[in-house]
C-alpha cells in the first residue's frame, strides 16, 4: 500500500513542480529547458526507485537491427562516451556507483542499465511534449534548446544503455559459467 501511495504521489510532485518551473520560468529559454530535464531526472529517479520492477519485457533484449552496436558506433556514441569524460560525468558517476567485481555486481550493473534506459525515455517523451509545445507557441527556433538538450540528455543516454547492456550480458555470462 505504501509503494502505491508513493508512485502516485511522485508523479503528482512532478506535475506541481513543473507548474511551478512554467510559472516563474519561460519555456522558450535555455534556462527551461536546463531546469524541466533536471527536475525530471530527479523525479523519474524517485519513480523507477520505488518502481522496483524486474524490468524484464524483451524490449530491452538486444535486437538484431542493433548490429552488436555498430549501429550506435555509426550514430556517434563513442563520441558521446568522450564528452562524458570530458565533462567529468563520469568520474562522478564511478565514485558514486563503483564498480564492482563478481557476478552480483554484474547482475546489479546490467538492471540499473535498464532502470536507467527507462528513466531516459520516460524523461524523452515528456521533454518531446514540451519541445513540440514550445514550437508551436513561440515557434522552431525558441525550441531548439529544448531539442538539443533532449537529444544529449535523454537520447544519447538511452543509446549508451542499449550499446553498453550486450556487452555487460557477454561478460556476466562469461561470469555465470566460471
Amino acid at each position: 500500500m505504501k509503494r502505491t501511495i508513493t508512485l502516485i504521489l511522485i508523479p503528482v510532485i512532478t506535475i506541481a513542480a513543473i507548474s511551478a518551473l512554467v510559472k516563474y520560468i519561460a519555456m522558450d529559454r535555455l534556462s527551461f529547458a536546463w531546469a524541466l530535464n533536471f527536475l525530471l531526472m530527479l523525479c523519474v529517479l524517485a519513480f523507477t526507485e520505488a518502481l522496483k520492477s524486474q524490468l524484464t519485457s524483451s524490449y530491452y533484449h538486444e535486437k538484431g537491427w542493433e548490429q552488436k552496436g555498430k549501429i550506435y558506433e555509426y550514430l556517434g556514441i563513442n563520441i558521446f562516451r568522450k564528452l562524458l569524460l570530458w565533462t567529468g560525468w563520469e568520474k562522478l558517476n564511478k565514485k558514486a556507483n563503483p564498480v564492482e567485481k563478481g557476478t552480483g555486481a554484474l547482475i546489479h550493473l546490467h538492471y540499473q542499465t535498464k532502470k536507467n534506459e527507462l528513466g531516459h525515455v520516460i524523461i524523452f517523451f515528456i521533454v518531446l511534449g514540451f519541445n513540440i509545445f514550445v514550437a508551436f507557441r513561440y515557434g522552431i527556433v525558441k525550441s531548439f534548446g529544448l531539442l538539443v538538450l533532449n537529444v544529449l540528455l535523454n537520447v544519447y543516454p538511452v543509446l549508451l544503455q542499449r550499446y553498453n547492456r550486450p556487452r555487460i550480458a557477454r561478460v556476466l555470462a562469461l561470469s555465470k559459467r566460471r
